[in-house]
């Protein structure tokens, strides 16, 4: 397993385990309009920021990709790794891309940064309900398609295919897909778009 040290904003994520067959993509790339563009990767509750938080929920990963197209020295000093999109202004497809392209392993697990929390069985919930490409996954607002797990070599196609279209639309890219919906009962992911969420969810607001 990869271990970290504790958790506090200045530790970085240590490699030192055996590699696992997943890896992890966390999506950063959004402009966070609605926060008069505060990244959302740093915001911090209770000291770690939200990046940070999620990397560590997933210490079984092999890698931990963020699709970030600004401040790659700091995910890397972190002990994260940033990828860039090579297409700008294409939105989380534009991300996906970038993450599929990196990924070194055949299973890629993609979270959106801005996500409030998740219950400890999201990865084994996904990994048992993935069909042939994988899955995604619905709480109870809905279907949450950043929220997946993805077959890469399908993702990297689709993607790439979807790019060259134009067509921007995930739940479009999944449809293609041969993935599955995989359903939270009683669970709410949340978002951090407003300083209303940050408050709510105890961030610094």
């Amino acid at each position: 397993m990869r271990k970290s040290t504790p958790d506090s904003a200045g530790d970085k994520l240590l490699d030192n385990a055996p590699v696992s067959p997943i890896t992890v993509g966390i999506l950063a790339g959004g402009r966070a309009t609605r926060l008069d563009g505060r990244d959302k990767a740093w915001l911090e509750r209770d000291g770690v920021p939200q990046v940070l938080r999620i990397a560590r929920r997933f210490p079984e990963a092999a890698q931990v990709l963020v699709s970030a197209n600004a401040g790659a020295a700091t995910y890397a000093r972190h002990g994260l790794d940033p990828v860039a999109d090579d297409v700008a202004g294409a939105g989380p497809v534009g991300g996906l891309d970038a993450l599929s392209r990196a990924c070194r392993t055949d299973w890629l697990l993609t979270l959106p940064v801005d996500l409030v929390g998740f219950n400890e069985c999201l990865l084994a919930s996904l990994q048992a309900g993935a069909r042939n490409d994988g899955a995604w996954a619905e709480d109870d607002d809905g279907p949450q398609p950043l929220v997946a797990f993805w077959r890469v070599a399908a993702l990297r196609e689709a993607a790439a295919r979807a790019l060259a279209s134009g067509d921007r639309s995930v739940h479009g890219l999944q449809s293609r897909l041969s993935m599955a919906p995989v359903r939270f009962s009683g669970v709410r992911f949340g978002n951090l778009n407003t300083v209303d969420d940050l408050r709510a969810a105890g961030f610094d607001a």
